[in-house]
């Protein structure tokens, strides 16, 4: 079965249906309607509006994505889209949104907690309805309410490039923390290429290790949501090198063995992706969207590649499937201009192509599975299962209140870093100290704890 139809299971762990979206009448004048009552180049054709669109993608902000905008005013004349590219994202945008002018549809900050969502974003329809036709409606959704849609999903895993990896004489992808740091060092011997290159100074590079403790790391779909918040040391080592500490693992032994960029203060961002393209980087820890951007960035994309992360459960390798960034709508804004987004948002995520340029899960679950997973086969794509009733919030709550910061805040993944750079802690060290604060917030927030 070729990876391209493979049936992908992202939805709450059970596999993708492809359902048709329910025809539905449009909602009354004067409301705005949900984006399941809507057909995009049938409905509100006479609409007068307009929609600024704020994106963290200021690299073609003013190409593809004004193409995207251009397409969709020939359908709606009357509807003027224009995007608005934003360096410091989510600094800038978690101030801006307390505003409410900000324009009508935007990337949500991940700062953004689900009880919060209904105070900035307008409700793009329930819960069960939505979930029948979109992927990872349940990232952003509270009280069974949808207040923002994927701009489609990546898979955790690792951009590499093919030639280095086969020029330093490795002939199977590694399966565990250990293979693919021998591998790191098989690529340091013999090659000129950087084996593994951390992109620390940029920051958030760093915190994308955080994606890899979940599904990629233990094969449990309800891992991140639920039972993490109940475990007791869930930073501890395994035996089986599985878990969290795994992942942390390969992080901090590639830095201490120095198989990473010489000097990683001085790493740069839009450099790396030519880098990695052209075969002087190896290998970049990175969700599945970044391997377009690679491959877009210099003469030799048929040289760029993913694979899964390097650990195995019980002899099964496994990778998350989750959300990018989700689009949200402002409440603040006008109905016509709620609609106008509603119906550019529903075109976006359903009709342009997007999603074949940027190479990502689609949307819509009855997409298919993007080329850059080839090297997937055999490997078990997850979700993040939904936290259960009356416990949304928990893994937010022990998160910030034990300052850990997964998936959002990158100092602590710097941390190990520079732990490991500068000799001042061991891993055992500094995952001990996670645990204790770990423990102190579940204690502080009442939260049960299980061995």
């Amino acid at each position: 079965m070729s990876m391209k139809k493979k049936v992908m299971t992202i939805s709450l762990a059970a596999a993708i249906a492809v359902t048709a979206i329910p025809a539905v009448n449009v909602a009354a004048e004067g409301s705005v309607p949900t984006i399941d009552q809507i057909k995009v180049g049938e409905d509100y054709k006479d609409l007068e509006a307009s929609v600024k669109v704020l994106t963290n993608r200021t690299d073609i902000v003013d190409t593809v994505y004004k193409g995207y905008a251009e397409q969709f005013m020939e359908l709606y004349p009357n509807i003027k889209v224009e995007y608005e590219g934003i360096t410091d994202y989510e600094e800038s945008l978690n101030l801006r949104l307390t505003t409410g002018d900000w324009g009508e549809l935007c990337f949500i900050p991940t700062g953004v907690a689900k009880n919060e969502l209904s105070t900035y974003f307008t409700p793009l329809g329930d819960f069960e309805t939505l979930d029948e036709t979109y992927n990872f409606v349940q990232d952003k959704s509270f009280d069974g309410t949808v207040y923002g849609i994927a701009n489609g999903g990546t898979a955790s895993g690792v951009v590499y490039n093919k030639r280095i990896w086969k020029e330093a004489g490795i002939e199977e992808l590694p399966k565990t923390p250990d293979e693919f740091l021998e591998d790191l060092q098989k690529i340091k011997d013999n090659t000129d290429a950087i084996p593994l290159y951390t992109n620390f100074a940029a920051g958030w590079p760093m915190g994308a290790w955080d994606a890899y403790i979940g599904v990629a790391a233990t094969g449990d779909a309800d891992f991140m949501n639920n039972t993490i918040v109940h475990t007791k040391n869930p930073f501890a080592k395994r035996d089986d090198m599985t878990g969290p500490y795994a992942v942390y693992y390969t992080m901090y032994e590639s830095v201490a063995r120095k198989l990473v960029e010489e000097d990683p203060a001085s790493s740069d961002w839009e450099s790396s992706k030519n880098m990695i393209n052209k075969g002087e980087i190896a290998t970049m820890v990175l969700g599945s969207w970044a391997v377009n951007q690679c491959k877009d960035a210099g003469d030799t994309p048929e040289d760029v590649g993913y694979m899964p992360f390097p650990i195995s459960v019980d002899g099964k390798q496994y990778a998350g499937a989750g959300g990018n960034y989700a689009f949200g709508i402002n409440k603040e804004a006008s109905e016509e201009n709620q609609t106008a987004a509603m119906l550019y948002l529903k075109w976006l995520i359903e009709e342009s192509p997007i999603y074949e340029y940027e190479g990502s899960i689609p949307a819509l679950k009855s997409g298919d599975l993007p080329d850059a997973l080839a090297d997937f086969e055999g490997v078990e794509l997850l979700a993040d299962n939904p936290a259960k009733e009356g416990e949304e919030t928990y893994f937010n709550d022990v998160n910030n209140e034990s300052e850990v910061g997964i998936n959002n805040n990158d100092y602590p993944d710097c941390e190990i870093l520079e732990a490991a750079l500068y000799e001042s802690a061991t891993l055992d060290e500094l995952m001990d100290t996670w645990n204790e604060k770990w423990s102190d917030a579940q204690e502080s927030l009442g939260i049960k704890v299980t061995e």
